[in-house]
Order: structure tokens, then sequence, then C-alpha cells
């Protein structure tokens, strides 16, 4: 496990952590971090024993063993959030899997936590979102996994698209034209904002493009989860709006009434 360390997590700075599986849009955190300034993103990279979005994998990608080590390296950091940041890994357990997987990593890391799943939740409550499109990377099978997800949520979902790529390695070799033209491909008119959900696309750089094409929220997966983590981390005050990463940065990120997976820890 290798774990990319912040010194300046040690200035008071709002810090929030995060176990990222592997190695594909990693790099999103620091953009981030970067564009937001005086908050630090730490990132702990997790075991992958298998790079597949398929089923069996991912339950092994989102086990406890793995994330109760990386929620530990977090703790030991000092962060005052932690979010497993992965949405695959986390919505293949269902809802209730889901709420046990947080629960586990707010107790291995001592701080609130969450994960990207309910992070999408989240930020589409925030927004008053209630109707969305997907434009998913994976194979259907695991996408469909996400509706129902979302659906438990009462989010529905309109339109649904599966680019069927099983590694998250060659996600991360999307560029900029290939990710606003499938995004903007796949937006319905129904759909009040667009769900991208794979933490291994880069997406952060065009977030404002992304709006500008659709016209509406763009809700990516590297995004919410720091949206979340930052918001867990804050506590009730929220974070003060910012601009260029998109709608959900834009607005006060207050806590959504009946937020999802709320971080309990001990």
């Amino acid at each position: 496990m290798r774990v990319r360390i912040d010194d300046s997590m040690h200035q008071n700075r709002l810090s929030a952590g995060f176990l990222y599986p592997g190695y594909s849009a990693e790099d999103d955190y620091p953009a981030i971090e970067r564009a937001l300034g005086g908050v630090s993103l730490p990132v702990v990279h997790t075991l992958m024993r298998e790079d597949a979005h398929r089923v069996d994998a991912l339950l092994d990608i989102g086990g406890a063993d793995v994330l109760g080590d990386g929620a530990r390296e977090l703790r030991a950091m000092g962060v005052q959030a932690a979010v497993w940041a992965c949405t695959s890994g986390s919505f293949v357990f269902g809802w209730d899997g889901a709420e046990r997987q947080v629960e586990g990593v707010s107790e291995a890391a001592g701080v609130p936590a969450s994960s990207t799943s309910f992070a999408f939740v989240n930020a589409a409550r925030a927004l008053g979102v209630t109707r969305v499109a997907i434009a998913a990377t994976y194979p259907s099978d695991v996408a469909e996994r996400f509706v129902a997800f979302l659906g438990h949520a009462g989010i529905e979902v309109v339109a649904l698209s599966c680019r069927g790529i099983v590694t998250a390695a060659e996600v991360g070799t999307l560029g900029r034209d290939e990710v606003l033209a499938f995004v903007a491909a796949n937006d319905h008119p129904d759909a009040e904002a667009v769900l991208v959900p794979d933490t291994a696309l880069h997406t952060v750089s065009w977030l404002d493009e992304l709006e500008a094409r659709t016209g509406k929220p763009v809700l990516t997966a590297n995004q919410v989860s720091v949206w979340e983590g930052l918001r867990l981390a804050s506590g009730p005050g929220g974070l003060p709006p910012r601009t260029g990463l998109g709608r959900l940065f834009a607005e006060p990120a207050a806590v959504p009434a009946g937020a999802a997976a709320p971080g309990r820890h001990t």
C-alpha cells in the first residue's frame, strides 16, 4: 500500500482522506486540492487483487480487510473524515452492505466516513435532483446495481448508458474529448442531472465544460467523493461556495436533509 502524505495537513487545514483502489485517476484529487486551496486531500491506495468491473472482483476490492488497513493509515494521518472512493466497490454490496462498509471504515479511521455511492445520493439531494441519467463506463450488469442503489434512495434513473469497459486502468486512459462526448451523448431531456459514476475516470478538470455541454448539473465520482469528504469534515456549517468544480461546489455544501451514511464513528 502506498500513501501520499500532504504536509499541509498539519497546518490546521480542513482534511478529508480517501481510500482509492489501485491507480487510474487518482490525480483528480490533487487537482481538486489545488483548485480549492486551503484543504488537504490525502489519498491512500488500497489493495486491488484484480482490476475488473466484475461483481466478484468488486466485492473483494471493497472487502472489510482491505478497507480496514487503508482506514487505519488515514487515522494515523489525522484526517477529519474518510471516504471509500470507489463507486462500484460500494454499491455492489447493496444499500445495507454499503452502510456496514462505511461503518467499518469509520470505526477503523476514527472519524466520520462515507463512500462514493452515498456521496452521489447526498449530492443529488443537496441539488434537489430526483431524476437522473447515468453515463457509466461499466458493463451493464454492474451499472444496473447502481440503478438499484439510487432507486433505494428515491432517485429515478430515466436513462442508463454503459460503455462496457472492464478495467479501471483502461477507463483512466480516456481523455477530455472522449469524456465530454460520452457524457453529452448520454444525457436525457427528462434528467435533471447526469451522473458519471466511476472514480477511475478523469473528470474534475472538465466539470464546467461538461455542465456547459449538457446545460444541467453533472455529478462525477471523484467530484462527489471530495464534496462528501469535505462536507463531513466541515460539520454543520458546510463549505462556502466555490467556482470551477461544477454546480455542486457552487452551492453551499450544507448537510442534506436525511443524508445517507451519516458517518458514525467511535
